[in-house]
Protein backbone atom coordinates (compact mmCIF):
# COMPACT_ATOMS: atom_id res chain seq x y z
CA UNK A 1 0.00 0.00 0.00
CA UNK A 2 1.42 3.87 -0.63
CA UNK A 3 2.33 6.01 2.05
CA UNK A 4 1.84 8.97 0.78
CA UNK A 5 2.00 11.70 3.58
CA UNK A 6 -0.42 14.36 3.03
CA UNK A 7 -1.18 17.78 4.81
CA UNK A 8 -4.26 18.35 6.41
CA UNK A 9 -5.46 20.59 3.67
CA UNK A 10 -4.75 17.52 1.25
CA UNK A 11 -6.14 15.25 3.45
CA UNK A 12 -9.48 17.08 3.32
CA UNK A 13 -9.28 17.72 -0.18
CA UNK A 14 -8.53 13.84 -1.26
CA UNK A 15 -11.59 12.83 1.24
CA UNK A 16 -13.78 15.13 -0.18
CA UNK A 17 -12.90 14.49 -3.94
CA UNK A 18 -13.62 10.40 -2.90
CA UNK A 19 -16.82 11.33 -1.36
CA UNK A 20 -17.81 13.48 -3.61
CA UNK A 21 -17.35 10.32 -6.55
CA UNK A 22 -18.50 7.62 -3.67
CA UNK A 23 -21.45 10.33 -3.46
CA UNK A 24 -22.64 10.09 -7.20
CA UNK A 25 -21.63 6.19 -7.44
CA UNK A 26 -24.26 6.11 -4.86
CA UNK A 27 -27.09 8.16 -6.51
CA UNK A 28 -26.93 5.18 -9.66
CA UNK A 29 -28.78 2.98 -7.43
CA UNK A 30 -31.84 2.41 -6.19
CA UNK A 31 -33.52 5.23 -4.03
CA UNK A 32 -32.99 2.75 -0.84
CA UNK A 33 -29.74 1.64 -0.97
CA UNK A 34 -28.12 5.37 -1.79
CA UNK A 35 -27.13 6.04 1.57
CA UNK A 36 -25.98 2.35 2.76
CA UNK A 37 -23.75 2.68 0.03
CA UNK A 38 -22.31 6.09 0.59
CA UNK A 39 -22.14 5.04 4.57
CA UNK A 40 -20.45 1.98 3.51
CA UNK A 41 -17.71 3.87 0.98
CA UNK A 42 -17.37 6.63 3.70
CA UNK A 43 -15.55 3.78 6.06
CA UNK A 44 -12.42 3.06 4.10
CA UNK A 45 -12.24 6.65 3.08
CA UNK A 46 -12.07 7.46 7.01
CA UNK A 47 -9.44 4.78 6.99
CA UNK A 48 -7.11 6.30 4.19
CA UNK A 49 -7.35 9.15 5.65
CA UNK A 50 -6.32 8.41 8.88
CA UNK A 51 -3.63 6.24 7.66
CA UNK A 52 -1.87 8.72 4.60
CA UNK A 53 -2.19 12.19 6.79
CA UNK A 54 1.37 13.53 7.83
CA UNK A 55 2.54 13.17 11.42
CA UNK A 56 2.50 16.70 11.75
CA UNK A 57 -1.02 17.12 10.80
CA UNK A 58 -2.28 13.96 12.86
CA UNK A 59 -5.10 15.65 14.41
CA UNK A 60 -6.79 16.81 10.86
CA UNK A 61 -7.78 13.35 10.43
CA UNK A 62 -11.11 13.67 12.19
CA UNK A 63 -11.59 16.67 11.54
CA UNK A 64 -11.74 16.73 7.48
CA UNK A 65 -13.61 13.66 7.21
CA UNK A 66 -17.26 14.44 8.76
CA UNK A 67 -16.74 17.76 6.31
CA UNK A 68 -16.09 15.13 3.15
CA UNK A 69 -18.63 13.34 4.51
CA UNK A 70 -21.32 16.34 4.52
CA UNK A 71 -20.25 17.49 1.00
CA UNK A 72 -20.29 14.14 -0.33
CA UNK A 73 -23.93 13.63 0.31
CA UNK A 74 -25.49 16.00 -1.57
CA UNK A 75 -25.73 14.27 -4.83
CA UNK A 76 -28.16 11.31 -2.58
CA UNK A 77 -29.90 13.65 0.24
CA UNK A 78 -33.27 12.77 0.71
CA UNK A 79 -36.68 14.71 0.71
CA UNK A 80 -34.90 17.98 -0.17
CA UNK A 81 -37.45 19.83 -2.16
CA UNK A 82 -36.93 22.60 -5.23
CA UNK A 83 -34.84 25.67 -4.08
CA UNK A 84 -32.20 26.05 -1.66
CA UNK A 85 -33.98 25.62 1.44
CA UNK A 86 -35.20 22.85 0.21
CA UNK A 87 -31.61 21.10 -0.82
CA UNK A 88 -30.75 22.59 2.39
CA UNK A 89 -33.18 20.41 4.22
CA UNK A 90 -32.69 17.42 2.27
CA UNK A 91 -28.88 17.61 3.53
CA UNK A 92 -30.07 18.08 7.49
CA UNK A 93 -32.43 15.16 7.17
CA UNK A 94 -29.96 12.96 5.42
CA UNK A 95 -27.50 13.48 8.11
CA UNK A 96 -29.69 13.32 11.06
CA UNK A 97 -30.73 10.04 9.64
CA UNK A 98 -27.68 8.72 8.71
CA UNK A 99 -25.61 10.04 11.77
CA UNK A 100 -23.83 6.32 12.56
CA UNK A 101 -22.14 6.35 9.45
CA UNK A 102 -20.63 9.75 10.12
CA UNK A 103 -19.53 8.92 13.69
CA UNK A 104 -18.75 5.42 12.82
CA UNK A 105 -16.09 6.80 10.30
CA UNK A 106 -15.01 9.54 12.37
CA UNK A 107 -14.10 7.06 15.25
CA UNK A 108 -12.32 4.93 12.28
CA UNK A 109 -10.24 7.93 11.51
CA UNK A 110 -10.13 8.92 15.08
CA UNK A 111 -8.86 5.15 16.06
CA UNK A 112 -5.71 5.32 13.76
CA UNK A 113 -4.58 8.77 14.49
CA UNK A 114 -4.40 8.14 17.98
CA UNK A 115 -2.56 4.42 17.75
CA UNK A 116 -0.49 6.63 14.95
CA UNK A 117 0.66 9.31 17.78
CA UNK A 118 0.95 6.94 20.33
CA UNK A 119 3.74 5.12 18.40
CA UNK A 120 5.11 8.26 17.67
CA UNK A 121 5.21 9.44 21.25
CA UNK A 122 6.58 6.04 22.48
CA UNK A 123 9.33 5.56 19.22
CA UNK A 124 10.41 9.35 20.14
CA UNK A 125 10.44 8.21 24.23
CA UNK A 126 13.11 5.22 22.81
CA UNK A 127 15.25 7.39 20.73
CA UNK A 128 15.69 9.72 23.66
CA UNK A 129 16.67 7.29 26.01
CA UNK A 130 18.78 5.00 23.65
CA UNK A 131 21.30 8.11 23.53
CA UNK A 132 24.20 8.04 25.06
CA UNK A 133 24.95 10.00 27.76
CA UNK A 134 28.98 11.82 27.96
CA UNK A 135 30.61 10.80 31.62
CA UNK A 136 29.96 13.96 34.38
CA UNK A 137 27.53 15.76 31.93
CA UNK A 138 25.69 16.65 34.43
CA UNK A 139 28.66 18.42 36.31
CA UNK A 140 29.16 22.10 35.61
CA UNK A 141 31.97 22.59 33.36
CA UNK A 142 35.36 24.15 35.28
CA UNK A 143 36.10 28.01 35.41
CA UNK A 144 38.60 29.89 33.19
CA UNK A 145 41.25 31.57 35.61
CA UNK A 146 40.13 34.94 34.83
CA UNK A 147 36.24 34.10 36.44
CA UNK A 148 37.90 31.79 39.16
CA UNK A 149 40.56 33.12 41.99
CA UNK A 150 42.81 31.63 43.74
CA UNK A 151 40.64 29.97 46.13
CA UNK A 152 38.65 28.24 42.88
CA UNK A 153 35.78 30.95 43.59
CA UNK A 154 34.68 33.66 41.23
CA UNK A 155 36.93 37.16 42.59
CA UNK A 156 34.08 40.04 43.71
CA UNK A 157 33.99 42.59 41.46
CA UNK A 158 35.20 45.57 41.61
CA UNK A 159 32.84 48.78 41.71
CA UNK A 160 34.32 51.45 39.70
CA UNK A 161 33.02 54.91 41.41
CA UNK A 162 31.20 57.28 38.29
Amino acid sequence: MPRPRLTGLGAGLLSTAAMVVAGGVAWLLPAGAQTVAFGVLFLPVCALTGLWVRPADLAMGPVVVPLAYAIGVLPVAEGGGAGFTGQVMGLVTTLALNAGWLYGGTLVAGVIVTVRKVRLMSAARRKARSVPRRPGAEQAAPRTDHEAGPSGRRAPRSRVAP
